[in-house]
């Protein structure tokens, strides 16, 4: 049974509430808790029960832990990121998921998904491998699929690259594992998580064939810029498990964002423009059109695409710096 509103504790709260000092807040705060204590006497006295099975102003029970929602599938914090002090550069997105959505976590995430833990360093041709025999695919990260339309349909333009797909947005990792099977897309794994982490700890150097970010989130306000995902230090990040010549695609829909990647691309050693002019990029045909990018379209904002060239670097070696990069 709930407690009362008309409860000496619940009195002593809205007291508390309409105080306006702090002091006058913490005095009627005081009063509120004297007067809760002194509850189970008074419940003693004329033999009545504690209300809600406990002694008022006592601490409640605690409530058993629910079960995980997904049996098997995607862990909620799979490296316990939240220990990790580092400047977010995405914000976890709270949705329903849906039926099918659902399903397709419990059935598909223990082939195709993989929580990362920062445990491990990943085989790669084990991980596309169909469970007998490794594969030789060339695999490309991509970092944020929102609900992975784009991601099906150039894992199915493309079957011979692997695609390792990377978001923390539990609907969209659903709904990309269904596209995957109801599409025969046996080229997608789905990884769950940070992908700082990914790059930091479990990518082995010069292992992947290219790296995607598509339309990341562009933190617009100028206190929040640090929040950005393209920054040097995250180049630096990345480009050891990067093979010299692998392409990093970068498009984004806010232009002062894609400025920024333009200067922070073409100042960084590790990498070298694939345009001539020194500047973006065609949309290559390969990259679908993706949802964010309709609706920057609407809004009348112009799309830019950045394909920049890992280049190998006489006398560099392939160590990875500490974690300054933002959280991805």
């Amino acid at each position: 049974m709930s407690e009362s509103p008309h409860t000496p504790e619940a009195t002593g709260i809205r007291e508390a509430s309409r105080a306006a000092e702090p002091a006058e807040a913490a005095r009627a705060f005081e009063a509120a808790g004297a007067r809760a204590a002194a509850e189970p006497d008074r419940a003693a006295e004329s033999g009545r029960a504690p209300e809600s099975g406990r002694a008022a102003g006592g601490p409640r029970a605690a409530r058993p832990q629910a079960a995980p929602r997904f049996p098997g599938g995607p862990s909620p914090d799979p490296a316990g990121s939240h220990h990790e002090r580092r400047i977010r550069s995405f914000q976890p997105r709270r949705s329903r998921v849906t039926t099918s959505q659902g399903d397709a976590l419990r059935r598909l995430w223990p082939v195709w998904g993989l929580d990362i833990d920062g445990l491990r360093t990943l085989d790669l041709g084990e991980l596309f491998g169909d469970g007998q025999k490794r594969s030789d695919k060339p695999v490309v990260l991509e970092i944020g699929f929102g609900m992975g339309e784009a991601t099906a349909r150039m894992a199915a333009a493309d079957p011979d690259t692997g695609i390792l797909a990377v978001d923390v947005h539990t609907p969209g990792q659903g709904n990309l594992l269904g596209l995957a099977e109801r599409n025969g897309l046996t080229n997608v794994r789905v990884a769950n998580g940070d992908a700082i982490i990914l790059l930091r700890e479990m990518l082995p150097p010069a292992s992947l064939d290219g790296l995607r970010v598509y339309f990341p989130d562009p933190w617009p306000k100028p206190r929040h810029h640090k929040r950005r995902l393209i920054q040097p230090d995250f180049l630096t990040l990345a480009a050891p498990s990067l093979k010299p010549g692998a392409i990093l695609h970068c498009a984004t829909d806010w232009e002062p964002y894609a400025e920024q990647m333009l200067e922070v691309l073409t100042a960084h050693p590790d990498f070298e423009n694939t345009q001539p002019d020194g500047g973006y990029a065609p949309r290559p045909d390969f990259r679908p059109h993706t949802r964010f990018e309709g609706q920057g379209l609407r809004k009348g904002h112009v799309v830019h695409d950045l394909l920049f060239r890992r280049v190998a670097r006489p006398g560099a070696t392939d160590a990875r710096p500490g974690a300054t990069a933002p959280e991805a």
